[in-house]
């Protein structure tokens, strides 16, 4: 059992059994095989099989020393996935990880926009521009819907379903969910379908929504420019990004009296913990609910 085999086998358990991303799968694979090198490198005679608590204990202190944190857990977990897996599937009876601890994580809050500038930023598209239409759309969909860039470039207009308004979108792991649309999102994306009826559509993305100029897919980098040229002609100072829109929408909507259960299926979080990050975000609105609601506040 060499590693070459192990890790190929690891990926298709990770893609099959699993069902991640691609990006997920990537991932795992970068530090499996980082440390796949350290071994080759420093002439180690150990396989998969016979991967010893001391050689995983080498590569760490070598590696992990101009790491950050984020950075040294992620390895750390990926390793543990890795051999968890071989001790699954019989190939060991015990992991060189078993006792080794991941370095804990300072949760980096996201950055959230205010309402106010969420207006200002859809105002500042210009909507007599080519593109304009398209590029307004697009911000009304993803703080109107929460989804993920790869969503958005990936939706469909079979799965806009107006009557009902709900989209589907397909999220990490293939995972389908129906996502709430709302009014004005909807309002947007049909003055969108007109404009969109004058280009040359490449047939292979007929149904695909968002389009560029030569009727083809957009890229998640070109939704990353169209929100940034947005928030330079608006005036916020932040750094934002797609994923901005969403930490927008979850925030808002806990703001404004949503459950976080709710939140969670919108924004199709495995886990509630995922969604939990949102609690921690309006501190100043949770302050007034204290004010407004205990009693040894009035």
């Amino acid at each position: 059992m060499n590693w070459d085999t192990s890790i190929e086998n690891f990926k298709n358990y990770l893609k099959l059994e699993r069902g991640l991303s691609i990006n997920s799968i990537k991932s795992y694979e970068f530090d499996i095989v980082q440390f796949k090198n350290f071994i080759i490198e420093n002439k180690i005679d150990e396989s998969p099989k016979k991967c010893s608590k001391s050689t995983v204990k080498r590569y760490l202190y070598k590696n992990f020393s101009n790491k950050n944190t984020r950075s040294q857990a992620r390895s750390i977990s990926a390793l543990k996935g890795f051999f968890n897996y071989l001790l699954f599937e019989g190939k060991i009876n015990s992991s060189p990880l078993n006792d080794i601890e991941s370095p804990k994580i300072e949760n980096k809050l996201p950055e959230v926009l205010t309402e106010d500038e969420i207006k200002r930023l859809i105002s500042s598209v210009k909507i007599d521009s080519e593109f304009g239409q398209r590029n307004k759309a697009i911000i009304e969909v993803l703080y109107g819907t929460g989804i993920r860039v790869s969503e958005l470039t990936e939706l469909k207009i079979s799965n806009i379903f107006f009557n009902e308004n709900i989209i589907k979108v397909t999220g990490k792991g293939n995972r389908e969910r129906y996502v709430p649309l709302g009014k004005i999102a909807s309002i947007e994306i049909k003055k969108y379908l007109n404009a969109r009826e004058k280009l040359k559509i490449d047939s292979k993305f007929s149904d695909i929504l968002f389009l560029n100029r030569y009727g083809r897919q957009l890229t998640r980098s070109m939704i990353f420019k169209v929100i940034n040229d947005s928030s330079i002609n608006a005036g916020i100072d932040k750094k934002i990004s797609p994923h901005t829109l969403r930490h927008s929408y979850a925030t808002h909507l806990l703001k404004n009296g949503a459950d976080l259960r709710t939140i969670q299926l919108i924004l199709g979080h495995e886990s509630i913990t995922t969604t939990e990050i949102y609690t921690h975000l309006d501190t100043f609105h949770l302050e007034e609910v204290l004010k407004k609601y205990h009693p040894r506040e009035n």
